[in-house]
């Protein structure tokens, strides 16, 4: 459940560098380069790549916040944030903080990201859109299990579990993932990450920028970061829109099971769009023929894994990835292809032994989030159980996402109890969603709005993937969220929105 753009962290998903060269204002832009809150903006780190287009109006800042909150005096962090400006103080409103998913997902590319996906002017007007990389991410303090491009546990999705001798495999390695994340938190930082820290550092975020009240953006895993921000701070968050919902304020592992459900839901949109595309791609003239397909393929991998090394669990991983978005359908269908007809399949190329992992950094903090927010199941058999009987009732994945993590080993047990999303407070909370979603199912949307009560309406996208807002494409969906954020217009009611 990585990033709102549809990376899954299923197989592949700098430094903190110092800040250089405060950016000289723009023409027309009344608050470029001058301290918010007593911030000092400069240009951002280099690997920060947003559209050439937002480039000069971009700009970075840090922010100190505890380490420890029970401890506020103590151990400091540094969270780096960036900055897109209103050009039109007669219509800012304030500040539009986002945070893209994961836990992990770096996000100070997030407001370029979004203007080159078509962010709305007027939301670009009334706002100065605020990204982050939160704690332990990237420039913001980072952290680091140690993992390297040759390990075993690559994904933050368990392998596919083909019996009951895979899940004990898998619990073997979990457990050795769990060890070396402990030995390498030689500071004592992983147990410091947790979304209820997380949403306290979005609130000092708001303080540091010199607002009274924030408003926020958050998708997938940031749905729950923002169900808990606002949930703490109901006095301090302004507008507040959650896209592609978990369900609560942490994944747990009945979030993590959906995740199977989503699958389900949303494998026939590509059914039916390779059905379509039969003659091309030779995957099935039927939706249910395509399914056969994929069942085939899978367990014809599990048995004997391509020549580049592609088993059934990561087919299965690849196939879940692709069904964020339907741009990826036609390379899903070409990877279908060469499994299909093994001898055409190119090899992989060579990977060097111990190589550095891009994926380190974010795995780590999905971990360390994941199993310090709430208390996960210890014993094996449990696991086994869960597997087989999701096995079953969703072929498609289910003994991937019922499958052991390493949270079942995880050295630390929680601080403080997860955070309890509150009906209590404004009528501030606008709930998109997807009908079908991969990793968040329409479930998680529903369950949100019911806990929320009168606090929260609901928006069902007629769509399918990960990610409404801006990415989905549905134009119903964009109006009524863009006219929330920029006129504050709430729903009266929950709505569908079918186009």
């Amino acid at each position: 459940m990585f990033r709102s753009r549809g990376i899954a962290l299923v197989g592949t998903l700098g430094l903190a560098g110092a800040l250089v060269a405060v950016i000289p204002a723009v023409a027309g832009e009344s608050t470029a380069g001058k301290p918010a809150g007593g911030l000092q903006w400069a240009a951002c780190p280099k690997d920060v790549v947003v559209p050439p287009e937002v480039q000069a109006r971009l700009q970075c800042a840090k922010v100190p916040v505890p380490l420890d909150y029970d401890d506020p005096d103590g151990t400091r962090i540094e969270l780096m944030v960036s900055r897109v400006a209103s050009t039109k103080p007669e219509k800012r409103r304030g500040v539009l903080m986002f945070n893209p998913g994961g836990p992990g997902g770096t996000g100070l590319d997030q407001p370029g990201f979004l203007i080159g996906k078509g962010l709305p002017a007027s939301v670009m007007d009334a706002y100065d859109l605020i990204g982050m990389d939160t704690r332990g991410v990237g420039h913001s303090s980072k952290v680091s299990c140690g993992f390297t491009a040759d390990d075993a546990y690559w994904a933050n999705i368990p392998p596919y579990a083909a019996d009951d001798a895979a899940v004990t495999r898998q619990a073997g390695i979990a457990s050795d993932v769990a060890e070396r994340c402990a030995k390498n938190d030689t500071d004592g930082r992983l147990r410091q990450l947790s979304t209820a820290n997380m949403a306290r550092d979005l609130d000092r975020i708001r303080a540091a920028l010199g607002e009274k009240k924030a408003s926020f953006y958050g998708a997938s895993y940031g749905s729950a970061l923002g169900a808990a921000y606002v949930s703490m701070f109901p006095e301090t968050t302004d507008r507040i829109v959650l896209d592609s919902n978990v369900g609560d304020t942490h994944l747990d592992r009945d979030g993590l099971r959906r995740y199977a459900l989503g699958m389900e839901q949303t494998f026939p949109d590509f059914a039916r769009w390779a059905a379509a595309r039969h003659d091309a791609y030779g995957l099935g003239r039927t939706p249910q023929q395509v399914r056969r397909t994929y069942l085939t393929i899978a367990e014809r991998l599990d048995k004997t894994p391509s020549s580049d090394g592609i088993t059934g669990a990561i087919f299965r991983q690849i196939t879940f990835g692709s069904l964020y978005n339907e741009i990826q359908y036609a390379n899903l269908a070409r990877i279908w292809q060469s499994l299909l007809n093994p001898g055409k399949t190119p090899a992989a190329p060579a990977t060097a032994a111990a190589a550095p992992n891009p994926v380190d950094n974010a795995l780590t903090v999905f971990l360390a989030v994941s199993c310090n927010d709430v208390e996960w199941p210890e014993a094996v058999d449990t696991y086994r159980q869960d597997v087989a009987e999701d096995r079953k009732r969703y072929p498609l994945f289910g003994a991937a996402s019922a499958n052991i993590t390493p949270c079942a080993f995880w050295k630390y047990e929680p601080s403080e109890p997860p955070v309890a999303v509150s009906d209590k407070g404004p009528r501030n909370v606008l709930i998109l969603q997807n009908r079908h979603d991969p990793v968040t199912p329409l479930a998680g949307g529903k369950l949100l709005r019911e806990k929320f009560g009168q606090r929260a309406r609901l928006v069902t996208a007629n769509g399918s993937g990960h990610g409404v807002y801006v990415l989905g494409g549905n134009a119903c969906a964009l109006n009524i969220t863009t006219s929330y954020l920029v006129d504050g217009t709430m729903p009266s009611r929950d709505r569908t929105c079918r186009d």
